[in-house]
């Protein structure tokens, strides 16, 4: 299996494309570190709006250190990667049989089940590793460029503190939570991957689906939240907030608390209950599909 792997990782990464990822990643966070550099007074006015004059007289540097900009970062990031994974995943079966090589590898002496537990998990290592670069660049290259110091969060006009010990670990969860939600997507696109001889339809499919779903999640409509919203993927791909919002008494922060954990853990559970049903249908129709390219 392993030999396996390591041609599919070949086979993904000696793409020029795939390098476009990483491109744009660096890009957008770096526009935003310059932007928040050089224009953080009026950002912090503008967060802070409507929560009161208490941290008026705080210097901006203080609120606006590496801890809330990768926070900011990932607000804006987190919305558009899953895009950028399903240029990878929706290519991964496609991708061979619009090059006319997916008939030869299926006849190997390797199980269709095999083939594709293998190109799915190439998959999720390029998607993996991307969430690695997103990391280094907003988390650690925030932290270098802007310091750190307490976290301030918005959240329904109202502020969550965290002291700067307190942070560190909350964004390993968050980056955790977030790999799920991407691998959620990478296994729609996967799927779609399975069912087409060309992988532009899976990838347009997939982003499509992103979009959609991604509208319906932010349109803040009574009827979508009590009937679509609960049952959306994008709706839980949200939940890694969950992690920097804390409980508190009297504005008093409790350290180490997570405010709805509960929330959080079934935002997970459903997500990996769509990977695992994206999944399975793709190895169902896999096995039975009759590979004629």
């Amino acid at each position: 299996m392993m030999p396996l792997l390591k041609i599919e990782l070949f086979k993904i990464f000696k793409r020029p494309r795939t390098y476009i990822a990483f491109s744009v990643i660096a890009l957008i966070i770096i526009l935003i570190q310059i932007a928040l550099k050089f224009g953080g007074e009026e950002y912090k006015e503008l967060m802070l709006s409507g929560t009161g004059n208490s941290f008026e007289e705080i210097p901006t540097k203080i609120i606006l250190n590496g801890y809330l900009i990768c926070f900011i970062i990932l607000n804006v990031l987190l919305i558009h990667v899953p895009i950028l994974v399903a240029l990878i995943a929706g290519d991964a079966v496609a991708g061979e049989a619009n090059m006319g090589t997916l008939r030869l590898i299926a006849s190997k002496p390797v199980s269709r089940i095999q083939l594709l537990f293998v190109k799915f998990t190439a998959s999720v290592v390029y998607t993996l590793i991307l969430l690695i670069w997103v990391a280094v660049l907003a988390l650690f290259g925030s932290m270098a460029l802007f310091g750190v110091d307490w976290l301030t969060v918005t959240r329904e006009l109202q502020l969550n503190v965290m002291e700067s010990d307190d942070v560190l670990w909350r964004y390993a969860l968050a980056f955790c939570f977030a790999a799920i939600g991407l691998i959620c997507v990478a296994a729609l696109a996967f799927m779609l991957s399975v069912f087409s001889d060309n992988s532009i339809g899976p990838i347009v499919i997939t982003v499509c689906v992103i979009i959609v779903f991604t509208i319906l999640t932010q349109l803040q409509i009574p009827f979508y939240d009590e009937t679509i919203k609960p049952y959306l993927f994008t709706t839980h791909m949200l939940g890694w907030k969950g992690f920097f919002y804390v409980k508190g008494v009297d504005g008093v922060t409790e350290k180490g608390s997570i405010a709805n954990l509960s929330s959080i853990i079934k935002s997970a559970a459903v997500l990996i209950g769509y990977t695992a049903g994206f999944l399975g249908i793709a190895f169902w129709y896999f096995k039975r599909k009759n590979i004629l390219s």
